[in-house]
């Protein structure tokens, strides 16, 4: 299904800018609905003088109407006439009578999208419309009244440009509270004037054991934190509903996560809602995987001091071995140990445990330079294509692999000569494909070394990673060898 953004720019009327606009109303989708108890759909004008719709959002609490998701789908034709007048007049538009949708009578409301741009006369860029499903219509509870002027008075922020709010924060964290979570609605002075059950709950849990309704929410707020303890810097803020901000509420061992959004006409601040939601068990779930990543973190640094540690000692071993048999099996064994060590490295800056694989070959690249440096040989290495993102367990082994390939390369292919090292990557959507090339004097074909270099690459190629690995002699001179790793395999890892 095509994205928001690739919908509204296939239309050829929006700036990047309307874009976002758009974008950030429709991460508010969901609130709206919930607040409407209805339907939510936003259309942008095509180029035919008609409308197709960029963003659906079903209400959690009632009945939706589209069974069916209408994304990418033009206006309907008895839409169509309200949903160009608030387009053309920018004003919301009501339909005049109980509109029939598949046999359900409904409501439908269109709120023009205007946005006001710095420097930029307001301009309508879309239209939002409400769709209520009359069908189960029933006397309304007092929450759902309120729920319903909230909306009623968002819709008219988007109508004059005030919402959505670009200050906002843009990413909240996980556990945004939402309209059912829990409501409170503060008149200008930052008094309640209304508090869902769920929010009156949530601030029991904290401690506040009275009616929130009549109170100052700064003051009931300040009777609960706990004295002499930090607390988050944008709660002044938020508990006022001056600004349009997110902050934590801990008390007592519970954490409320508050999301204020100020409600203005034409400009004038007239109160605010805030969402607010008992996130305690998130937060212990964040706290839990941060400090498990930072022990991930410290093992993997672990691992790779020991491993340098033991590539030291073998380093030394080397350096002290009489024959020249023992010094170069024991460099070479130096060497793997040092590869390994490269992707724990990796693994030990971050908290992901994929790994972008160009960085950690780059760097086990320069293990091979000390190699190439031999008597006699002159070899220059180089890379070509991106390898991506691989997951930690399948990092070390394509690393060792390959610098396996291009060590055997320079010793035996390039050996007592000059000539050129070359790694080239290709992935595919199912496939990663590398060759490593080199311009030395070739293998006699279907001819494979027997060393056990060549039987490590056998063994993490075809045994750990699932893929096929194949030696043959390019035209005219120098060795190609080429592996071919599924994709599906390395994602059945990485999940």
């Amino acid at each position: 299904m095509s994205t928001l953004s690739d919908l509204v720019y296939a239309q050829g009327r929006s700036s990047e800018a309307d874009v976002e606009w758009l974008h950030r109303l429709a991460g508010d989708g969901q609130l709206l609905a919930d607040l409407a108890f209805a339907d939510i759909v936003i259309w942008v004008p095509t180029g035919d003088d008609s409308f197709i719709a960029v963003a659906h959002t079903r209400p959690s609490g009632a009945a939706t109407l589209f069974y069916r998701d209408i994304v990418s789908d033009r206006v309907r034709p008895q839409w169509r006439t309200q949903v160009r007048d608030a387009f053309q007049t920018g004003r919301i538009i009501d339909s005049a009578s109980p509109d029939w949708f598949e046999e359900t009578p409904t409501r439908v409301r269109a709120v023009p999208i205007v946005r006001a741009g710095k420097g930029e006369q307001p301009r309508p860029i879309g239209v939002l419309t409400r769709h209520t499903n009359l069908g189960e219509a029933r006397t309304p509870s007092r929450q759902q009244i309120t729920f319903n002027d909230c909306a009623d008075e968002l819709f008219g922020m988007i109508a004059s440009g005030d919402f959505p709010d670009l200050t906002a924060p843009t990413s909240p964290r996980r556990g945004a509270p939402r309209a059912s979570d829990g409501l409170i609605r503060l008149d200008v002075d930052g008094v309640t004037t209304f508090a869902s059950p769920n929010a009156l709950s949530a601030f029991n849990r904290l401690g506040f054991d009275d009616e929130l309704e009549g109170e100052s929410l700064v003051q009931v707020v300040t009777s609960i934190l706990p004295t002499k303890r930090q607390f988050d810097e944008s709660l002044p803020v938020v508990v006022t509903g001056r600004a349009p901000w997110r902050a934590d509420l801990e008390s007592r061992g519970v954490t409320v996560s508050l999301r204020t959004i100020p409600l203005r006409d034409r400009g004038t601040r007239i109160g605010a809602i805030v969402l607010c939601r008992d996130v305690t068990e998130i937060r212990h779930q964040e706290q839990e995987l941060i400090t498990k990543d930072a022990t991930i973190r410290e093992i993997h640094h672990r691992v790779k001091n020991n491993l340098q540690t033991v590539a030291s000692l073998l380093r030394i071993q080397a350096r002290r071995s009489h024959t020249d048999e023992a010094r170069d099996a024991l460099t070479q064994a130096m060497r793997r140990v040092s590869a390994i060590a490269v992707v724990h490295d990796t693994l030990s800056e971050g908290l992901a445990q994929n790994v972008d694989f160009d960085d950690v070959f780059n760097r086990a690249l320069k293990l091979v330079a000390e190699v190439a440096a031999a008597p006699n040989t002159r070899a220059r290495t180089r890379t070509t294509g991106r390898f991506g993102t691989l997951p930690s367990e399948y990092a070390t082994p394509l690393a060792l692999a390959l610098t396996e390939l291009v060590t055997n390369a320079v010793e035996h292919g390039l050996a007592g000569q000059e000539g050129d090292v070359e790694v080239i990557a290709e992935r595919g959507t199912d496939s990663l494909e590398v060759r490593v090339r080199d311009t030395g004097s070739g293998l006699p074909e279907g001819q494979v070394g027997r060393g056990l270099g060549t039987q490590i690459v056998r063994t993490l190629i075809q045994g750990e990673l699932g893929g096929t690995i194949d030696w043959h002699t390019i035209m005219g001179s120098g060795t190609e060898v080429t592996i071919d790793i599924p994709l599906r395999y390395i994602e059945r890892g990485a999940a």
